[in-house]
C-alpha cells in the first residue's frame, strides 16, 4: 500500500514537467512570419496563453494557426488584460516563430508583438 502511494506521488509530481517544454524543441526562431487574421480562440492559461487565428494565405486558402504566447503574468506586465483580445477581433502577430514540424503553430519570442485593430502594439512574452 505504501509503495503504491509513493508511485502515485512521484507520478503526480512529474505532470507539471511534462506539460512544459523547450521553446527550441518546438519552434524555429530563425523562421518567422507575420500573421494577420481573425481571432477564433483565446486560452488565458498557465504556463502559457494561446491565441488561435484564421486567415487566408496568398493562394486564398483559409488556414488556422495556434500561437503560443508568454505566461499570463508576463502578458499582464506588458499591458495585457484577460479580455484584451476577443474572439472575432482582427489582429496581427508580428514575427512569430514557426513550428519546426511544419504544423500551423507558432511561438512568440522577445521580438514578437501583437498589433490590435486600433494600432496598439503589445509584447507577446
Amino acid at each position: 500500500m505504501r509503495a503504491n502511494a509513493i508511485v502515485c506521488l512521484v507520478a503526480a509530481a512529474a505532470l507539471p514537467a511534462l506539460a512544459h517544454h523547450s521553446f527550441d524543441a518546438e519552434y524555429d526562431a530563425s523562421k518567422t512570419a507575420t500573421l494577420t487574421g481573425i481571432v477564433t480562440n483565446v486560452e488565458w492559461i498557465n504556463p502559457h496563453a494561446f491565441i488561435s487565428i484564421s486567415f487566408k494565405d496568398e493562394s486564398g486558402v483559409t488556414k488556422d494557426f495556434k500561437v503560443e504566447l508568454g505566461p499570463p503574468y508576463a502578458l499582464t506586465r506588458g499591458g495585457w488584460k484577460r479580455d484584451t483580445v476577443k474572439i472575432g477581433d482582427k489582429i496581427t502577430m508580428q514575427d512569430a516563430a514557426l513550428a519546426k514540424d511544419g504544423s500551423n503553430r507558432a511561438g512568440s519570442t522577445q521580438n514578437t508583438f501583437l498589433i490590435l485593430g486600433n494600432g496598439q502594439k503589445l509584447p507577446m512574452r
